[in-house]
Parts: structure tokens; sequence; C-alpha cells
């Protein structure tokens, strides 16, 4: 949606623009909204997003994809407004997805260790079983 009658030439995106191009919910997208993450132009009961909005849905998008909490990623795209050098924004980016890095390995590791378990598990079973079935000629 470009160039709306009463706004500038910029590039303007409805909901359902947005929930289309990122498939995702109108819901979501207001969820967005609510918690301050999102902040649409309202024509009466119209959301018009701007591509600063959907540059912004989609660095949400990608955090929550990436295992970040809203929070996190709120306090992220703060840290983007406050600081246009982004300095200070991509050393907390570094920062925090050093320790997700970090959280997936221990998570990572934790189910190779179960994986060995249950294989360990699986061949001792497999190996009574055939005793029982060699016993009983089976």
């Amino acid at each position: 949606m470009e160039g709306q009658p009463g706004l500038n030439h910029e590039t303007w995106y409805t909901i359902n623009d947005l929930s289309a191009a990122f498939d995702i919910t109108a819901r979501t997208l207001r969820h967005y909204e609510d918690v301050g993450m999102l902040a649409p132009l309202r024509r009466g009961s119209q959301r018009l997003y701007r591509e600063r909005d959907r540059v912004r849905l989609q660095l949400i998008l990608r955090g929550r994809r990436l295992g970040f909490s809203l929070p996190e990623i709120h306090d992220m795209l703060d840290l983007y407004d406050a600081d246009p050098s982004e300095v200070t924004q991509l050393q907390d980016v570094i920062k925090r997805g050093d320790a997700k890095l970090a959280e997936l390995q221990e998570q990572v590791d934790e189910l190779q260790t179960t994986i060995q378990e249950l294989l360990e598990l699986r061949a001792k079973m497999q190996h009574r079983l055939d005793i029982i079935l060699t016993q009983e000629g089976l």
C-alpha cells in the first residue's frame, strides 16, 4: 500500500499485508503492538505500518526463531533505537547470542548423552531378548 491519501510517499502496510508477508496472524501483530514492540499509525480502526515496523517485525520474528524471549528482543530493539551508531546494540546482541549458543550447546550435549544411554539400553534389551528367544528355541 503506497502513497495513501493524506500520507507521505512512504510505503505503508496494513495488518493484512504484514500478516501475509510473514505468515503470522493479525492477533500476533496486535500482541506485538500491545507490548510496545510495534507502533503503527492509527486511522480510525485501521492500523498502518511503516517500513520501520516491517523491519522491526522481521527482527522480532528472527529473535523468536532463535529462542529469545519477547522481553529480550524488546531490550535489543530499544538499544537499536537509543544508539544510532549501533555499537551498543551490536555488543549486546553478540553477548546475548554467545549466551544462547552456550545454552544450545549444553542442550545438544545433554541430548547426545541421552541418545547414547538409549542406544546402550536398547542394545542390552536386544541382547537379553536374543538370549530368551534362543533358550526357548524361537
